[in-house]
């Protein structure tokens, strides 16, 4: 329950209180039917200044004296914090989105993720775990909504059209994630994602059979099949357990201080043309080369001692998450930072 719905519950409860305690007081007091002791209450509360629908009594009065003092307080108390409710909502929305829009058009090297379904939300959720800057696009309002109760920048706009992109930075964005519902709302914003810059990294959701292909053709560094991967994942876990319990402590977020992660070797690192053997990862850092990508996609899987480390290419790790930091800057230092 949000803050401005429980002002206004609470104001709420303070009118019926108020209501019903006259109503109760003048039906105890003066015998008053319900009905009338209502009447009376709301007049009495409204201030339109009717007479006494019966006589009261002295003892009626002294009742009606104090719910005009403290029921009329109440009543223009509960008014006034309704209308300061409803003009903090409406300027509190339009502070909340120039906010919103000063963070994104500072964005660069972020990630957007396109689409906040179960998908999306899934993809944001590591995204924030690593800590890398992305913005949601989504053309539900209700989604974008709850994009930003979980703390996420956030565009209702339908992602398909290029000046949505254009508005969350698509020219300085890393990286780009296509969860939308269909395969056709997928390609096209793969499509346009590509044609606005190029070099950007487009990973997209594919649900029919057959669009995976087209995807690739059309651009996509990666494709994903949901339903495929979960029945791959539900056979791995019956016939290989402990291999999925492994994956699951190095993916996923369960208290370890475990990971894989990918580490480029910089052009200016000292590490350049060095063997694995004589890098001494394993001894210095505490980390396992698991794999080496090269520049030209080469993959070499546990790769020899005696491989040689060249510029740009990606050593796939694995290990504590402060090990492979220092990794990180290790192979990221010039050599002239070390002399």
């Amino acid at each position: 329950m949000t803050r401005i719905v429980r002002r206004l519950l609470y104001i709420l409860v303070a009118i019926v209180a108020t209501l019903l305690i006259g109503t109760v007081g003048f039906t105890l007091i003066d015998h008053y039917p319900p009905f009338d002791a209502f009447y009376m209450t709301l007049i009495t509360l409204t201030t339109v200044g009717y007479a006494e629908i019966h006589p009261l009594s002295h003892a009626g009065r002294v009742f009606n004296c104090f719910l005009i003092i403290f029921g009329v307080t109440t009543i223009f108390i509960a008014i006034g914090a309704m209308t300061q409710t409803i003009i903090e909502r409406e300027f509190g929305e339009a502070i909340g989105k120039r906010r919103n829009k000063r963070m994104i058009d500072n964005l660069k090297d972020h990630y957007i993720i396109c689409g906040y379904g179960r998908v999306g939300r899934g993809a944001a959720a590591e995204l924030r775990h690593a800590g890398v800057p992305f913005v949601v696009v989504d053309i539900g309002p209700e989604r974008v909504e709850r994009a930003i109760h979980d703390g996420m920048l956030a565009v209702a706009a339908d992602s398909t059209h290029d000046e949505t992109l254009r508005q969350v930075g698509i020219e300085h964005a890393r990286g780009l994630v296509a969860a939308l519902s269909t395969d056709a709302d997928n390609l096209f914003v793969l499509l346009s994602a590509k044609g606005l810059n190029p070099r950007i990294y487009v990973a997209t959701r594919a649900a029919e059979e057959g669009a995976e292909e087209k995807m690739r053709r059309a651009g996509a560094d990666a494709v994903f099949a949901p339903y495929a991967i979960t029945g791959h994942r539900l056979a791995q876990s019956l016939l290989r357990p402990h291999v999925v319990q492994f994956l699951d402590f190095t993916t996923k977020d369960i208290g370890l201080d475990i990971s894989i992660e990918q580490v480029r070797v910089a052009e200016t690192s000292e590490m350049v043309s060095k063997s694995i053997r004589d890098m001494q990862i394993s001894r210095d850092v505490g980390v396992i080369v698991m794999a080496i990508r090269r520049a030209d996609g080469t993959m070499l899987f546990n790769p020899a001692a005696d491989t040689t480390v060249e510029a740009g290419d990606f050593l796939i790790v694995m290990g504590r998450l402060e090990n492979l930091r220092t990794l990180e800057g290790l192979l990221a230092e010039p050599r002239a930072a070390r002399k």
